[in-house]
Order: structure tokens, then sequence, then C-alpha cells
């Protein structure tokens, strides 16, 4: 007999049953405190044109991306990440619109990192972007609704990390660094290696005060107090105006009453190089990468096209909930599952049945009690499969309910009905 693959390949995973369902309704808890601020679903392709994950925009390295070819030969990649797309469909619909649009999604990304060690190559993301808006009040409005989803998953405790990407770029432009160097020292950064970064500036010849600032930068994070630190740090005029920016932001959002939520670092720097103002990410225990990431991208939707400033975050479902388990906060999923057992020649008087309790909003499951099973046979696969009652129907038409409410209870009927009268009973 041949064998068969009862395996997955590395970094891609099963999720089934209660898992599936307490992930689905997290889900459904973010999706809905997206929508309460406005932010409409949208659904794009899995795969994508290699030209919307190109080196040019900023998006992921061309080595880590699943690329495969169309019969016309066009290189087409699974999406890593949902924001280049949400700027492709941005500028095809909305390209002469001048009002903020808002859109939310939830969907898989795929990356082929062979450094993820340990790490899914698929995950499951959902998010919002928010294109057309410029302003700070766009910003403030990003980390509030970030601050309000993550409660809304029942996440109590956590942390949303701000920086600014254009603090960054003005110190790389007062220690006279080119493009080059720029795009080495914030992978370096972004890497939190600190040595590599002191011995890159060293070679390259760096002023030693401004190398020294490089250093300082991992060293700015923490509260509001960071701030005047950051300010301390640097003369140029772009990275005050971005401290001040943040400034700003902490008022508003004080305002808010997001405070507590909310912490600094002035040393955060993306992978993805279109970020072009605040950048932000979400940290909690049990888990030790970001669980949410997002920032200000207003230079990305020219690429297809369309001019306008946008922000937006991203969370890694599959993130949050490793750290709701550890928590011990998932949801309770209580068994909602009606299991009709019937005896062959009662099929038909078993349809009724089930679809009397459909009507009633129910799920029902319907199987034909086998030959050589027992009705704990049964029982046990409900208590394992989300039955929350077995309806037991014999061929002398009477209907015994068995409830799995209690799994420790014995598989005994707790009601026993002729079927006319369950028939006619109302709930």
């Amino acid at each position: 007999m041949e064998k068969r693959l009862l395996h997955t390949p590395e970094g891609v995973r099963d999720i089934y049953g209660n898992e599936l369902k307490k992930k689905q309704q997290v889900q459904m808890h973010l999706m809905d405190a997206f929508g309460s601020f406005g932010y409409k679903r949208i659904q794009t392709p899995v795969f994508e044109y290699f030209d919307v994950f190109s080196k040019e925009i900023g998006t992921t390295k061309s080595n880590e991306l699943y690329k495969f070819f169309d019969k016309e030969g066009n290189t087409l990649v699974l999406r890593p990440d949902f924001t280049p797309s949400m700027a492709r469909c941005a500028a095809k619909y909305y390209l002469e619109e001048d009002i903020p649009v808002r859109f939310s999604y939830c969907g898989n990304t795929f990356t082929n990192a062979s450094e993820l060690q340990g790490k899914l190559k698929e995950v499951t993301q959902t998010g919002v972007e928010l294109i057309g808006d410029g302003t700070q009040s766009a910003d403030a409005e990003l980390i509030h609704l970030a601050v309000t989803a993550l409660k809304k998953s029942g996440l109590k405790q956590f942390q949303i990390s701000i920086g600014e990407i254009e603090f960054f770029k003005g110190l790389c432009e007062e220690a006279g660094l080119s493009e080059e160097m720029e795009s080495q020292v914030r992978e370096l950064i972004s890497n939190k290696n600190y040595f590599g970064v002191e011995e890159y500036i060293t070679e390259e010849g760096i002023a030693k005060d401004k190398a020294e600032a490089f250093l300082k930068v991992a060293e700015l994070f923490g509260s509001y107090d960071c701030l005047e630190e950051a300010k301390a740090l640097v003369t140029n005029e772009k990275s005050l105006k971005a401290v001040k920016r943040l400034e700003k932001l902490y008022d508003t959002l004080k305002a808010f009453g997001d405070e507590k939520y909310v912490s600094f670092d002035l040393g955060m720097v993306s992978k993805y190089n279109y970020y072009t103002g605040i950048i932000f990410k979400a940290y909690t225990y049990g888990v030790g990468d970001a669980i949410l990431k997002g920032g200000r991208y207003d230079n990305l939707l020219s690429y297809f096209g369309k001019s306008a400033p946008a922000i937006g975050f991203m969370i890694v479902v599959d993130d949050l909930m490793i750290a709701l388990n550890s928590q011990k906060l998932t949801p309770d999923c209580n068994p909602d599952i009606e299991y009709l057992l019937y005896d062959k020649i009662m099929y038909k008087d078993a349809m009724k049945v089930a679809d009397k309790r459909r009507g009633l909003d129910k799920k029902v499951e319907c199987v034909a009690f086998a030959e050589g099973k027992h009705i704990d046979d049964y029982v046990r696969y409900g208590y394992n499969n989300m039955v929350s009652k077995i309806y037991r129907l014999t061929s002398d038409e009477k209907v015994l309910v068995y409830d799995l409410a209690d799994d420790s209870a014995d598989a005994l009927p707790v009601d026993n009905y002729d079927l006319k009268a369950f028939l006619g009973r109302e709930e």
C-alpha cells in the first residue's frame, strides 16, 4: 500500500475543534472593534504580482517571498504583508477620492524566512488601514483603536511602544550617512545588533560624537520622560520635529485614557522601508515578539498612482492566541452542537426532528446508530467534539436526551419523550 503524507510542511499547522473556534471568536471580537470605528471590510487576493511587494516599495525581501509563475510567465507571490495590497486597492478603486477611506481585513500571510526558527510561516493577520488622512488625529485614532481592539480580544495587560522613523532618519542625515549606510544601520538596529552598529559606523569613519548618538538611541525607551532625553541628543530639525509630534500624540492619548498602555522607543525601526512617521508595536506576556505592528506610510500609495497619506496596523492573531492562552484569557467556547443519533429505519423522522431544531437556531449533526456501537461510544465522541446534547431517536419512536454539559456524568438519559410529543413541544 502506498504511503500517505500525514504531516504538514515546516512552518504551517492544522487548527481545528475548540482551538479553531476560540481563534475565530477572537477574530470576530477584533473585527467588531474595527467596525465600531467605521472601518469597512475588504478582501484581497492571497497572491499578487511580484511588483506589489518589490524592493523599490520597501516590503519583504525577495528571498523571503513564496514565488511562482502564471501561464503567461508573470511572477506571482503569496502575500507576505497586507499593507501594499491595501495601498494597491485604494489606488485602484479610490483614485480620485479625497475623503479618508477606512479598510479592515482578516486573512493569512506567508513568509519563507529560514531564520524564523520555531515560528509559523503562515499566520493569520487582521488589521486596519486609514488612507487619505495625514493628521496627528489619525495617528491618535489608530493607537486608540489598537488599545480598544486588544482589550476587546480579552487581553488585559499590554504595552504599545511608539517610535518615530523620522527621528532615526534625521539622525542619519545629521551624521552624513548615505542611503545605503542608512539601510545597513536600520537593519542592524532592527535586529537589536548594537555591537554591529558600533562596529559598522566606526569602520565607515563617522564622527565620534555622531556615532555615539546612534548607540544612545538604543537607551531611549520607556515612559514619556525619555522624549526629553531624545531632544537633548540631537540638533537636527527633522528629529526634533519628530519628538514634538510624539509629545502632542501623548497629550491626545491621555485625553482618551490610553496613557497606561503607551510607552516610547526612539530606537524603533522597521524592516519595512515604506514607513514615514510614527511606528508602533504592542507587547504582552507569553510571546517573545510583538503581537501588533503598525505605522504611517505616506509615500507608499504613490507607487500605485495615488498620492495620499496613510497609516495602519496589523495584529498577528496566532501570537495573540498564544498570549491569551498563557494568561488564561481565551474566550469560553461552550459545546453548541446537538447530536441526533437515530436507528436507520427512523431516518425520515430524524430529518424532521433535525429541521425542527435547526428552525430554533440549533446546530444539529445527524448520525445513524451503527451496529456494534454503544451509546457510551457516542457520548465519548461528543465530549471531544463540542457536542452539548445527544438526542437518541429509537425505532420504538422514543427520543432519549443525553446532556453532555457535565463531562463526569454517566451516559444516562436525562429526559425521555415520545416522538410526537417531542416534535410538538415548544422550547
